[in-house]
C-alpha cells in the first residue's frame, strides 16, 4: 500500500480528518516532504522568501484500524529511502549558534551511497532518521514542530530504520502522521537544521489493547528507550529517568534500589534535540542485562 504526500498536516489533532485507513500487519510506503516542503532546491533560493504555513508538513493523518484511547500504536520503521540531494540551513537567529552568526545560508549537499558530500574532501556518512512522528493528543492541537507524549518532532536519531516505536493512542485511529526527514542529523540538531530530505518510509502498524505509557518509547534489536519532552532539558531528564525506572519495575524482577543501581550502571541519557518548544532527550537502557525478553503486549490480530 502507498500513501502519497498529496495530504498533509500541520498540527496533529484529534479534530482532523483522517485520509486513509490501515489495516495493522500490513506495510505501507509513505512519501514525505523534507521540513521546509520541499522549497529549498539550490544554495540562491532565499530563505526569507519561504512559505513559513508549510513547514514540518507530517503526511496523513492515518487512521489504523483498531486503534482507541487506552491502547498503545506500535509502529516499526523497515526502511527509509531518500533522494541524491539534501539541504540544511544555518543562521542568525536559529538554534544554540543563534547569536554567533550573521545573515541565513543554506548548502544542498549530494548524497550518494558513500555518504553526504559536505565539500573539501569531508564525505559524511549517513544516518537516515525521522524527525515527525506521532498521533493524536488527546485535545488540543500540537503543531508538528513541537514534540510531546504524542510524538512528534523528537528528532531522535535512533528512529531509523529497524526501529519499533509505541505510542500511547489518545483518538480514535490514531491519526497517525509522519515526515521531517534527514539524511544525517547529530545529538542536539543544534543549529535546527539537519540534512532535510524527502523520503520514502515503509511502516507496518499494530496496537497493544488496554495498555499505557507515559510517553514515547523505542525499542530496537539492543536497547528499551523512553523519549521524554519537556520545557528544559533538566526537566526531560527528570521525567525520562523517572519513566524508565517505572517502565523496568514493571518488567524485571528487582526491587527498586537494584533498578536504581542497574540503571545507573547499565543506563544512557542522551539528547535528542535542545531547538524546539520544548526539548527532546531518551534514557536507553541495553537488552543484554535485562536477561529475559521483554514485550510490550499481545497484538490485535
Amino acid at each position: 500500500m502507498k500513501i502519497s504526500n498529496k495530504d498533509v498536516f500541520y498540527a496533529f489533532s484529534p479534530m482532523n480528518k483522517h485520509t486513509v485507513e490501515v489495516d495493522c500487519g500490513r506495510k505501507v510506503e509513505i512519501e514525505t516532504y523534507d521540513c521546509f516542503s520541499n522549497q529549498l532546491k539550490s544554495q540562491e533560493d532565499n530563505f526569507d522568501a519561504l512559505d513559513w504555513n508549510r513547514i514540518n508538513p507530517a503526511t496523513g493523518p492515518i487512521w489504523v484500524k483498531g486503534a482507541e484511547p487506552g491502547d498503545l500504536l506500535k509502529v516499526h520503521i523497515h526502511e527509509i529511502e531518500i533522494g541524491d540531494k539534501g539541504v540544511v540551513v544555518a543562521g542568525k537567529g536559529m538554534g544554540v549558534l543563534a547569536e554567533e552568526l550573521d545573515g541565513i545560508r543554506t548548502k544542498i549537499i549530494t548524497i550518494t551511497e558513500e555518504g553526504a558530500d559536505f565539500g573539501q574532501g569531508r564525505i559524511i556518512p549517513l544516518n537516515k532518521m525521522i524527525g515527525v512522528i506521532g498521533v493524536a493528543p488527546k485535545e488540543e492541537p500540537v503543531n508538528t514542530g513541537t514534540p510531546g507524549r504524542h510524538g512528534g518532532n523528537m528528532d531522535n536519531k535512533m528512529v531509523t530504520e529497524g526501529a519499533t516505536l509505541y505510542f500511547p493512542v489518545e483518538a480514535e485511529g490514531a491519526l497517525f502522521g509522519i515526515g521531517d526527514a534527514h539524511a544525517i542529523m547529530g545529538d542536539g540538531e543544534i543549529g535546527v537544521s539537519g540534512l532535510e530530505v524527502p523520503a520514502k518510509i515503509t511502516l507496518s502498524f499494530d496496537v497493544i489493547k488496554n495498555q499505557s505509557i507515559p510517553m514515547p518509547m523505542l525499542e530496537n534489536e539492543e536497547s528499551w528507550s523512553v523519549i521524554a519532552s519537556e520545557e528544559t532539558v533538566d526537566e526531560a531528564i527528570q521525567s525520562g529517568t523517572k519513566a524508565m525506572f517505572h517502565f523496568l519495575k514493571s518488567k524485571l524482577d528487582l526491587k527498586d534500589h537494584e533498578t536504581a543501581m542497574l540503571m545507573s550502571l547499565t543506563g544512557n541519557l542522551e539528547i535528542c534535540q535542545v531547538v524546539d518548544p520544548l526539548k527532546t532527550v531518551r534514557f536507553v537502557m541495553p537488552k543484554s542485562i535485562m536477561k529475559k525478553r521483554i514485550t510490550m503486549g499481545s497484538q490485535v490480530e
